[in-house]
């Protein structure tokens, strides 16, 4: 059952009128999961005042967040007190069940029913506002000896003097209308923690880019290398949207998502917290380390040899550190210049595959072509040894963070294993520039069909059992042999590859096609006359 929203407030008004309009009182009639988080992120941006959107991030997430985790303790708390035996307050019940327990004074029921009052006495006697009110509940969710996973991760800095306490109020009433945690609301609130990253990192422009890669690439990553079981890892996670969507493909594949185990790694702390919490409100269990010297410089799982790695690491980064890992035994096809991480994050992926792995990464164009400082000579080499497996020229503004424009880099360690075609000595290029559509002025995304596309290609070319066989489409795709690349000095660019798109057919005769042509351009002659003539008569009755 859907709280009701409380009239005269910013929340209640949008959202009373949300839920009449779309029946959200009944989940099985719902809008899209889309619709609903992108409707509530409106109404939660217009509470935001004059908060930085890097700033407000925090507060709306860690609500959404405290939310997920109180609506799935509500729902066990139910099952278990109607349970003969069962003790709904004992924390081991949930444990076992991997759900955190919530202690009373976090649990959302509470914190709504005091969210619009302007001051809370506590038990102790100490009186708090909201924001110490939601503080608290953090602290003590942390403090439970089996939510040890999130010790350190949850924001507790809602009680400070410049934060808007009406404002915490109405973002409390603003997600009490999403569902309780029941059959598929679950995947509603992980569909809102992200829809709400997305939309903050399109706020933060450049430096929203930091945390989040846009859903459109991911699933293009993910849609190509199938990561249906094995380990799966990401040494720059960011907010860990590359994980969200290898399970979500898995679920909807029909697989099972504890089939994969996922690893990852991020050097900025505010960013390791937010992918502990959307990895928490998405149900994932996750190994996500952190260290403030990345994993360059102290990779946290050196052991780790994963089937599946994604990752979007930063663009071009000159400041990485290149120089204190001269012999690094990572540098295996040569050391990466100091002055630009690009190939030191290829080789430190291809180091960390499985002998059957893949990988898939996210780079700026001028991997595909750079010469400077023996970034050539090491492209030579992972040619030589045959460890590219396909190359895929993205359309420009993809990104959040950049107009840089980006490609992908396929990796394999074995071309020839898990019974797909023998592919040694080739790679596929695939130029997908031209795909996509302007979402507003100045970012752009692929629709489902532009994923499929590029996937269904190289899926193709790559499975030996597809039931489509691979041809090479001219101006989109085209296989290539080592010995062609070599002809073109070891460049990647796939324009250089897969020719001119074959123009639609045509079947009107030459003869037609130009008298109907010469009528037309008469025509607009002629009416290109009278607007003239139009023109000078008016401007003669100005002069007169």
């Amino acid at each position: 059952m859907v709280p009701p929203c409380k009239t005269g407030t910013t929340s209640g008004i949008v959202h009373r009128k949300y839920l009449e309009d779309n029946d959200l009182g009944d989940t099985s009639n719902r809008v899209t999961d889309l619709d609903f988080a992108a409707d509530l992120f409106k109404a939660a941006d217009k509470l935001r005042g004059n908060l930085e959107p890097s700033e407000y991030k925090h507060v709306a997430l860690g609500l959404i967040f405290l939310k997920y985790i109180s609506d799935a303790f509500n729902v066990l708390h139910e099952q278990l007190s109607a349970e003969d035996g069962a003790d709904p307050e004992d924390p081991d019940e949930y444990l076992a069940e991997n759900v955190f327990w919530v202690p009373e004074a976090a649990r959302w029921s509470y914190l709504q029913a005091n969210a619009k009052r302007p001051e809370i006495q506590l038990p102790d006697g100490k009186r708090v506002n909201i924001g110490g009110l939601i503080d608290r509940a953090m602290e003590a969710i942390e403090s439970v000896p089996s939510n040890e996973g999130l010790k350190g991760v949850l924001p507790k800095n809602y009680g400070r003097p410049t934060l808007n306490k009406i404002m915490l109020g109405e973002l409390i009433d603003l997600f009490s209308n999403i569902p309780m945690n029941e059959g598929g609301a679950k995947d509603l609130l992980g569909r809102v923690y992200e829809y709400f990253l997305s939309g903050f990192a399109s706020s933060e422009g450049k430096r929203g880019g930091e945390f989040f890669t846009p859903r459109s690439v991911v699933r293009t990553l993910v849609d190509m290398l199938e990561p249906y079981e094995g380990r799966v890892y990401d040494p720059c996670c960011g907010s860990g949207g590359m994980f969200v969507q290898s399970e979500k493909f898995i679920e909807d594949h029909g697989g099972r998502r504890d089939a994969i185990s996922v690893y990852g790694q991020e050097i900025n702390h505010t960013t390791w917290r937010l992918a502990k919490m959307n990895l928490a409100v998405q149900g994932i269990d996750a190994d996500i380390r952190w260290n403030n010297e990345g994993s360059f410089h102290r990779d946290e799982l050196p052991d780790l040899r994963a089937d599946y790695i994604l990752a979007n690491p930063p663009f071009n980064i000159s400041d990485w550190g290149g120089e204190r890992l001269r012999d690094d035994v990572r540098w295996k096809f040569g050391t990466p210049p100091a002055g630009n991480a690009n190939y030191g994050w290829l080789q430190h992926i291809y180091h960390h595959l499985a002998p059957r792995g893949t990988a898939g990464v996210v780079l700026a164009n001028g991997s595909m072509s750079s010469q400077q400082s023996g970034e050539g000579d090491i492209r030579k080499a992972m040619i030589e040894y045959d460890a590219i497996d396909a190359m895929v020229a993205l359309p420009g503004q993809l990104f959040y963070s950049t107009q840089i424009p980006a490609c992908l880099w396929i990796l394999a360690k074995d071309k020839s294993a898990n019974g797909h075609r023998d592919r040694r000595g080739e790679i596929l290029f695939i130029d997908a520039r031209d795909l996509g559509y302007m979402v507003d002025r100045v970012r752009r995304e692929f629709r489902e069909e532009d994923i499929s596309k590029i996937a269904g290609a190289y899926h193709r070319w790559r499975n030996k059992d597809h039931d489509e066989d691979y041809e090479d489409i001219p101006g989109f795709c085209r296989a290539v042999d080592t010995e062609a690349v070599r002809e073109h000095g070891y460049v990647l660019t796939p324009g250089r590859f897969v020719g001119v798109a074959v123009a639609d057919e045509d079947n009107e005769p030459f003869e037609t096609k130009i008298a109907r042509l010469r009528a037309e351009l008469e025509s607009q002659f002629a009416a290109s006359s009278e607007f003239e003539a139009e023109i000078r008569a008016s401007l003669l009755g100005i002069d007169e």
